[in-house]
């Protein structure tokens, strides 16, 4: 089965075009990768830039709007994923619970 588990970090939302996530959490982050990558559960993963880094687009009468960020309205931002293949929920969960996060993340 497959699984998208996603980091919303807390305040991103409000993050300048010029964050960097801290470097031991960084590291942190590179080793639980590479735990998914040799457990050969590791489908694909991303982080994400902020949203003052962004742009939306809408179409409204089929012309596009362009819009640039940081979007006021957000509450919650993604920061970033993993895609795993794991045989039940349950084990997604396991792995999720692994993952290196700060607090309210």
């Amino acid at each position: 089965m497959r699984f998208m588990m996603l980091v919303i970090p807390k305040g991103y939302e409000k993050a300048g075009a010029d964050f960097a996530p801290p470097a031991d959490l960084v590291a942190k982050m590179t080793k639980y990768n590479d735990s998914l990558t040799k457990a050969g559960v590791l489908l694909g993963l991303d982080g994400l830039r902020p949203p003052a880094t962004g742009a939306r687009v809408r179409f409204s009468g089929g012309k596009p709007k362009v819009t640039d960020g940081p979007f006021t309205e957000a509450k919650e931002v993604l920061g970033g994923y993993w895609m795993i293949q794991v045989k039940s929920r349950a084990e997604a969960i396991e792995w999720a619970k692994r993952a290196p996060m700060q607090d309210g993340d």
